[in-house]
C-alpha cells in the first residue's frame, strides 16, 4: 500500500462501498464518521459523499473509497470496517481497537482515542 490510512475495508465492506456508488447518482464513496449519542456514548455515521472534502482522510482500495470526517480519525485509527448480513441486522460494522465497551443492542459504542502522537507517526511513516 505504501500509504497512510485511518483504517482498512475487508472484501465485503469494499464490495458494498462500490455498490452504493453505483445505485447512487454523483456519489464518489462514503464518508465514515461518529458523533455524540446513544447509551454508551458514541456512534458511527456513515453518510454518502458526493463531494469530497479535502480535509478528510482519503482511504481508497479496489475503487471503492471511504472518507474519514478529521474529528473521527483519533477514534477510528486502527479501525477495520466490514460489512454483515445477519438476520437482525444488515449494515457496515466497524472493529475498532479503541473501542472500550457497546451498548447491548451494538448501536453504540464508548470510544477512546488514539494517542495523536501515534496518529501523527502512522501518518509520517506513510503505513496502512
Amino acid at each position: 500500500m505504501g500509504r497512510f490510512q485511518v483504517i482498512t475495508l475487508t472484501d465485503a465492506a469494499v464490495e458494498r462501498v462500490r455498490e452504493i456508488v453505483e445505485t447512487h447518482e454523483g456519489a464518489q464513496g462514503i464518508r465514515v464518521g461518529i458523533k455524540k449519542g446513544g447509551c454508551a456514548g458514541m456512534e458511527y455515521t456513515v453518510d454518502l459523499v458526493t463531494e469530497p472534502d479535502p480535509k478528510d482522510d482519503h482511504v481508497e482500495r479496489d475503487d471503492a473509497h471511504v472518507y474519514v470526517a478529521p474529528e473521527a480519525a483519533l477514534f477510528l485509527l486502527g479501525t477495520e470496517m466490514d460489512f454483515e448480513v445477519t438476520r437482525l441486522r444488515t449494515g457496515f460494522v466497524f472493529n475498532n481497537p479503541n473501542q472500550s465497551s457497546a451498548c447491548g443492542c451494538g448501536e453504540s459504542v464508548e470510544l477512546k482515542p488514539a494517542e495523536l502522537k501515534a496518529l501523527a507517526e502512522a501518518r509520517a511513516q506513510g503505513v496502512a
